[in-house]
Parts: C-alpha cells; sequence; structure tokens
C-alpha cells in the first residue's frame, strides 16, 4: 500500500492523498467550466461542447513539410460523447511576404494563458522554419494573423510563459533552442535568445531500447536535435530536451534580462546514451518531472527543486506495454490535471501506456490502449479531464477516448487490450478526419 506521509522534495513538502487529489480535479474542472473566474471571456463554443485547434502538417506547393493538412483548424468536442466535429480552416498556410515569413506546417501550438493569443512553430525545413502569431477570436474561434517571423531552425515545439512575455522554440531541424519577446499586442518581435547544441550526440543505439530495436532517429548528428522548451510552473526556470545529445537543460528566467536565459548552475542533466529526451511534462505540485525518450522508449521521473533548478533522475520505466519488441519512436507525454496520471505513447506501436503516479511520485503502468490510428504524434485531454485526443499523423485522423474515473468499469472496450480502473482510456467509436495532424490546444 502506498503512503500517504509528506514527501519532501527540494525543501517543499507535498502532500497527495486520495481526498486532496479529489479535491483538486473538483477546483480544476470548475476552473475550466468558468473561464472567468481567471479574467476570461467565456467562448462562442456551444454549451457542453469546448473548442480545440488542430495544427497541422502542410503540403510543399504550400511551402511546407509534405505533410496532407492545409494549416490550423478549428474543431468541437462534444463533452457528453466524445464526438469531435471539424469545424473550419481558420489559419490556411501562407506562403513568404514582404512582411511575414511563411505559415505553412503549423506543426506545434501554444495558447497563451490568458486565452487571447495563439502561437505556431512553423516546422518548414528549407530554407528555414518561422513561429507565428494569431490573436483568437474567443466568440466565433476565428484566427487573425498578427505576425510571422523567421526562425534560425525548424521548430519542432513552442511554448508561452505565464506571464506571455516570452515564446520558446525548440528547433529540431537545425539544432537551436530560441527565444522570441511577446509585444504587448500579442505579436512577436526578434529572437532576444539563441542557443545552438554542437556536437556531443549520442550513440546510435538506445541504451534502453528493447530487443530488435533499430530506432536511431535524432542521433544522425553531427549536432543536436531539441525537441521541447518551456518554463517550469514557477516560472522561475526554463527546461529544454535535446533528442540528440540526450541531455535536458535548465536556464533561469530573467523577464526583462539581456539575455532573458542564463544557464543554471548544473545546466544540463543527461539521459542514457542514446536514448534521445523527447518531450517532458511537469506534475502540478510542480517539483516532478516526466520525460519520454524517443529511441528509448522510456519515462524517466526527475525531481526537480525550484530553487536551483536542479534535477535528479529517480527512477525509470519502460513506456511500452509488457512484452513488446522491436522498433518504436515515442512521441507525447502528459500528466492529468488531478495529478494522478501519466500517459505515454508510442509511435510504430501506436499506443498510449497509462501509469499511476505514487504518492512518493514514482509510476506503476496500469493500462494501456490502441490509438486505432497510425504513427499517433501528439494526445492532449479536454479541459474537463473526461477525453483524450490522439492525433494520428500517418492516419489523417484523430480518434478520441472516453478517460476512466473513480469507480467506473468500462465494459465497451472496444481497443481489445487493456484499458479497466480509473485513467484507462476506451475509444468513444469517434474517427474525425484531418490531414497529418500534429500539434492540439484547446481554447478554455
Amino acid at each position: 500500500m502506498e503512503s500517504t506521509k509528506d514527501t519532501k522534495l527540494g525543501g517543499l513538502q507535498s502532500t497527495f492523498s486520495r481526498r486532496n487529489l479529489l479535491k483538486g480535479t473538483v477546483a480544476l474542472t470548475a476552473a475550466a467550466s468558468v473561464p472567468e473566474a481567471f479574467g476570461q471571456q467565456p467562448t462562442g463554443a456551444p454549451r457542453g461542447t469546448v473548442w480545440l485547434y488542430i495544427g497541422t502538417y502542410t503540403g510543399v506547393a504550400s511551402g511546407g513539410s509534405g505533410g496532407n493538412g492545409e494549416g490550423i483548424y478549428l474543431c468541437q468536442l462534444n463533452l457528453s460523447t466524445g464526438m469531435l466535429t471539424v469545424l473550419r480552416l481558420v489559419a490556411p498556410a501562407l506562403p513568404a511576404t514582404g512582411m511575414n515569413a511563411s505559415t505553412a506546417s503549423p506543426s506545434t501550438l501554444a495558447i497563451d494563458p490568458g486565452g487571447n493569443y495563439l502561437y505556431a512553430g512553423n516546422e518548414i525545413f528549407t530554407p528555414h522554419g518561422s513561429v507565428s502569431a494569431y490573436r483568437i477570436n474567443r466568440m466565433t474561434g476565428d484566427l487573425t494573423l498578427l505576425n510571422a517571423l523567421p526562425a534560425v531552425g525548424a521548430p519542432a515545439h513552442v511554448g508561452v510563459d505565464k506571464f506571455r512575455r516570452y515564446l520558446f522554440a525548440a528547433e529540431y531541424v537545425g539544432s537551436y533552442f530560441e527565444v522570441f519577446p511577446i509585444l504587448a499586442n500579442g505579436s512577436l518581435g526578434p529572437a532576444v535568445f539563441q542557443m545552438k547544441t554542437v556536437d556531443n550526440v549520442g550513440p546510435k543505439k538506445a541504451t534502453s531500447a528493447p530487443p530488435g530495436s533499430f530506432a536511431i532517429s535524432a542521433h544522425e548528428g553531427p549536432d543536436g536535435h531539441p525537441h521541447q522548451m518551456e518554463t517550469d510552473p514557477s516560472n522561475q526556470w526554463v527546461v529544454g530536451s535535446d533528442a540528440g545529445q540526450d541531455r535536458i537543460y535548465v536556464w533561469k528566467l530573467t523577464v526583462g534580462g539581456t539575455p532573458p536565459l542564463t544557464p543554471a548552475a548544473i545546466p544540463f542533466v543527461n539521459t542514457p546514451p542514446g536514448d534521445g529526451p523527447r518531450h517532458f511534462a511537469f506534475h502540478p505540485n510542480g517539483v516532478w518531472m516526466y520525460s519520454i525518450q524517443e529511441e528509448g522508449d522510456t519515462i524517466i521521473f526527475w525531481r526537480f527543486n525550484p530553487a536551483t533548478g536542479s534535477l535528479t533522475n529517480t527512477q525509470q520505466v519502460s513506456s511500452l506495454p509488457p512484452g513488446f519488441v522491436g522498433t518504436v519512436f515515442t512521441s507525447e507525454i502528459r500528466v492529468s490535471a488531478d495529478g494522478r496520471f501519466v500517459y505515454g505513447v508510442n509511435r510504430l506501436n501506436d499506443t498510449i501506456c497509462v501509469f499511476r503516479i505514487g504518492h512518493d511520485g514514482r509510476l506503476t503502468q496500469v493500462s494501456h490502449a490502441s490509438t486505432l490510428g497510425d504513427y499517433p504524434r501528439i494526445i492532449t485531454i479536454d479541459p474537463s479531464g473526461r477525453f483524450m485526443v490522439s492525433g494520428n499523423q500517418r492516419a489523417d485522423n484523430v480518434t478520441t477516448f472516453r478517460i476512466s474515473r473513480e469507480g467506473e468499469r468500462e465494459d465497451d472496450d472496444r481497443s481489445g487490450e487493456s484499458n479497466r480502473g480509473a485513467g484507462s482510456l476506451t475509444f468513444t467509436g469517434n474517427y474525425t478526419p484531418v490531414g497529418s495532424p500534429s500539434g492540439m490546444v484547446f481554447l478554455i
């Protein structure tokens, strides 16, 4: 039985009893339902629904990366049935002009904390990528392009700090971490921080990969491959994962500083050689962090110290269903808003594995489900915590899953896999056609 005693992490104390977690769930659900409480205007989404933006890889003709999408789509999720409907294309991919860089292949999306601006990383490989800013009409869901600026490389991930001062871009192709200031009107200014990750690329054979794996993706060199960059929950630090160097970087964030980022006392930590840290997600307590390794097919539990920015490797588990062998490229990792579960996504195996978070932050795999689509690049959880959405890049579709709650038993098992108990996933029966889906973010 797990202990409910307080766990001291980096001088902080955190209590995670079942009662506290359930209280947190109720509070978070209420907050998602009443955005006015946070100074936001309500959206125009019909009652019982929520809006979701989906970014895509677009075709070569638009200057994109050869995908089947056309830009950024506005979708609507029914919070009773889980049915996801594409409403319309709200930001078509545009070629570069004298005023703006290209907005093709908006593969990664982020919304500012106020819910008024959307930012995209445009993953264009030739000659370079870009970042773009949009104003959100909260009543209609429409997007208005504010500006688009060239990036040094091709952004694979963008994130916004909690005060909407900076946009962070991790640029896989080009090997750069880059920071753009967000201006008062929501548009972007020229980069104020750039760091190229040079050399120190890990081996092509991942230390932790399962038998039969030939995954080498991020380790072809000669330089690194940044894959995510964003702040910790305290907004004092910025964390960046480099899948090619097998490193997770940490910088101190000084708002208005020149530069705004300076290396932490321990500037980076290493994962096992060749494993390739891709994405990471913080627990709501701000002191537990989980990273998923693309070639090693693992999830690492890190203890994060908000006082120093240090990370300590505490546990490593496989991201795969029990017994799997062969090649897999993991993609996304999410922590549920109530802090009880971690979800890890396995491409090629095309599964989402569910892990229960213990009172000490450690993980235990409890179930898994097929995404029922090819090459799931991203998952996200709706603000109410009822549904998970999976963007299946090569299948050109999006699938939705009901998330089981405490005390529920899902008897309609359409995936044919292990999906019993709280936190588990059950397919809703809804497929939504979207060409080459990639970035996804809910508007709350």
